[in-house]
């Protein structure tokens, strides 16, 4: 058990330390932009009572409304939406105004209505009165409301990881997605450690400050010290992460290994064969948000697969043939959208309909239209792109006579594999060329009425940034009908079965391919 630590934290320190600090800058630059912006806000309100109902019946809508859906909102916002760690700190910020808000409104609120007269009966003016004895008065409360905040963010930071904003989410929806608990643990852990020391050095400077209230000068010093030696740490944090010149471009992936693989040899590829320097953007969630970054210019590119694109993104009905279908995605990719789509990288990922190699042989069947007479019986689970795309769900049920008494369970991609294996459910759409199915023993089904279309890996690039960089197409151009399905299944493997680094795993196959020297 101990050496697997050892060789764990031998592979992923390094990376633990770098998503840490991400994590942290993350959070830092959120809440110096919601402290800014509470704070005044929930004093604007002890001034202007008619303001406050709505401002607080606002910030308390913003905290009712689910976390990713506020990621997944921002990506299309112009300015300060798109992926990468802007819109990851505007929604932190929005999140964390609630508790800062309502802290400052109460406590200068609460303050003892005996020391405001006074204060008044002295000549203070009321900006004396509010720095001078209710600020000092109220700060216990309103830090209060800062240590809330601070601890809510590190944990919601975690999925800022979905939209490409790195932080310690990165460890756990790779863990999700390959099964693997160390990975999870990678990220959680740490970010606990985080949200338990901040909420410890706040809890302890709440309780100094409260104890000392009376004692006005020192409260005065005390704040000015924290607040110079907060302002350092964050100045500190941002010039460590930002301190090397930022990457040139940027590669993306979905939510899933072999993205996460396919990523990683576009970037390997275009670092070795260019002067690129390349900032990888993996687990952006689904084909959506992919499409919409590389639309957008936001990532130089990601691999696609062309019976998506047909279906899903030009929202054609499925077809067949698999040159007619590259040739239509290449072609309106071109006009509609100004993208690039390159040659296929030699392999078909198509869908596979998976149920466990035990109920294959005990019911004897092989094809889905074999299957269709065991569904009421079956719970089947699915990934939500399966569940609404053209070439999902739906035209699966009426395609082979599908009848499911219970709806389908919604779940993470990287669930799927091991809730089957669990008989959690009873049938999933997974990824012919995942790792997992001959680990796991589950058994393809035929699609023997060929419903699906075919799912060739092709490189999809922004126009505008391929003719800024000629030679990046060149090196991209290089990988066509590079990767059969046994060597991407056996890759996938590598990673999910075995646990090794993706980059290591891209690596090894790259020196077996003599024409990429």
């Amino acid at each position: 058990m101990q050496s697997q630590i050892t060789q764990f934290l031998n592979q992923y320190l390094s990376e633990i330390l770098l998503r840490s600090g991400e994590h942290l800058v993350l959070v830092a630059i959120a809440m110096t932009i919601a402290i800014s912006v509470g704070i005044p806000l929930g004093i604007l309100i002890t001034r202007q009572a008619k303001l406050s109902q709505p401002i607080l019946n606002i910030a308390n809508a913003i905290q009712t409304i689910p976390s990713l859906a506020i990621f997944g909102f921002l990506i299309s916002v112009p300015l300060i939406g798109g992926i990468g760690p802007t819109p990851a700190i505007v929604a932190l910020t929005l999140y964390a105004l609630l508790p800062l808000i309502r802290n400052t409104y109460i406590g200068i609120t609460n303050v003892d209505p005996a020391i405001r007269e006074a204060g008044k009966g002295m000549g203070m003016t009321d900006r004396q009165l509010l720095f001078q004895v209710e600020i000092p008065l109220a700060f216990g409360v309103i830090l209060a409301g800062v240590r809330v905040a601070t601890v809510i963010s590190v944990g919601i930071a975690t999925i800022a990881a979905a939209i490409g904003g790195g932080g310690l989410g990165v460890f756990i929806f790779r863990g999700i997605s390959t099964v693997n608990n160390q990975l999870i643990l990678a990220g959680a852990i740490p970010a606990a450690f985080i949200a338990l020391a901040a909420d410890f050095i706040l809890g302890w400077l709440e309780k100094q400050l409260t104890q000392q209230r009376e004692k006005t000068v020192k409260v005065n010093r005390k704040f000015a010290f924290a607040l110079s030696a907060f302002t350092l740490l964050i100045a500190g944090l941002i010039t460590f992460n930002y301190w090397q010149k930022p990457p040139t471009i940027v590669i993306g992936s979905k939510n899933f290994t072999e993205q996460f693989i396919l990523g990683e040899l576009l970037a390997q590829q275009i670092e070795s064969h260019t002067k690129l320097k390349v900032d990888r953007q993996f687990n952006l969630g689904g084909t959506f948000i992919c499409h919409e970054a590389v639309k957008a210019g936001k990532i130089a590119g990601y691999v696609e697969y062309t019976g998506t694109s047909f279906t899903s993104i030009l929202k054609h009905k499925p077809i067949s043939n698999p040159q007619a279908v590259y040739e239509k995605v290449k072609q309106e990719y071109d006009q509609k959208f100004q993208l690039e789509v390159m040659p296929s990288l030699g392999f078909n990922n198509t869908f596979a309909m998976l149920i466990r190699g035990e109920d294959a042989k005990r019911w004897q069947i092989q094809t889905l239209s074999e299957l269709a007479k065991y569904t009421p019986q079956m719970q089947a689970g699915f990934g939500y792109e399966f569940l609404e795309r053209e070439d999902g769900y739906s035209g699966l049920v009426k395609t082979y006579g599908l009848k499911f008494t219970k709806p389908p369970r919604q779940m993470e991609l990287g669930l799927m594999y091991q809730a089957l294996k669990e008989k959690k459910v009873d049938l999933i759409a997974g990824d012919s060329t995942a790792g997992l199915i001959p680990v796991l023993n589950l058994f393809i089904l035929e699609d023997d009425k060929k419903y699906f279309p075919p799912y060739e890996a092709v490189p999809v690039f922004n126009q505008e940034i391929l003719k800024k960089y000629p030679k990046l197409g060149e090196a991209i151009n290089q990988l066509s009908g590079l990767i059969s399905t046994e060597e991407m299944q056996k890759m996938n493997y590598q990673v999910d079965n075995q646990s090794r680094p993706v980059a290591q795993v891209v690596r090894e196959f790259i020196k077996s391919k003599p024409e990429l020297s």
